[in-house]
């Protein structure tokens, strides 16, 4: 709770300050290579320094949210059960782009934390191999890169790959990576 209060005052300063420029507000559907594999994104961006030529610089607020549901009956094994995945993530990050007339790529930067939470259900087998339920959170920096298209001024498609990495705060379960990669199909409103 303590992230997201320290998160929210910061979104609020940087969209408070006059000097900001365009406000982005975009979805999208995201792959990743670690379960759940695949979820929905949010993202709020505002540009600043708006008076430079052909350079977009911005910050950005975004969250994704990951879930999935699967049964599992390893081979070999006289046990199964089925387990609950949710992970969500709130991160913020620095964005630099480059306009090139329709296509614009950028890179960025940011921090964020993250939730995992596993709860195992209707388990059959010895307790001495039973999987954990509990949740994690970590914090995480990232890089990322991508590229829009202004199709209308107002919409923007994009597509964008983010590397996380959380291994500074030692992810607690086992299947849980702690660098991951992801990529993201979405579009962006422009205000």
């Amino acid at each position: 709770m303590k992230r997201l209060t320290i998160l929210t005052v910061l979104l609020i300063t940087i969209f408070s300050a006059p000097a900001l420029a365009q406000l982005e507000i975009g979805a999208s559907y995201e792959l990743r290579n670690e379960e759940p594999k695949n979820g929905f994104g949010l993202r709020i961006q505002k540009g600043i320094f708006e008076r430079l030529p052909l350079v977009n610089l911005g910050i950005r607020l975004h969250a994704s949210y990951f879930s999935e549901e699967n049964n599992i009956d390893p081979q070999n094994q006289s046990y199964s059960y089925s387990r609950d995945l949710t992970n969500i993530d709130v991160g913020i990050a620095a964005i630099g782009g480059v306009s090139l007339g329709l296509l614009e790529p950028y890179v960025g930067l940011g921090l964020g934390t993250e939730n995992y939470e596993q709860v195992i259900n209707d388990y059959s087998g010895p307790e001495s191999v039973k999987p954990q339920s509990g949740s994690d959170n970590n914090i995480y920096w990232n890089m990322l890169a991508g590229a829009k298209v202004t199709v209308i001024p107002l919409i923007k498609p994009f597509v964008e790959y983010r590397y996380s990495d959380t291994s500074l705060s030692e992810p607690a379960f086992e299947n849980v990576k702690s660098q991951t990669g992801r990529i993201m199909f979405g579009v962006s409103l422009s205000f």
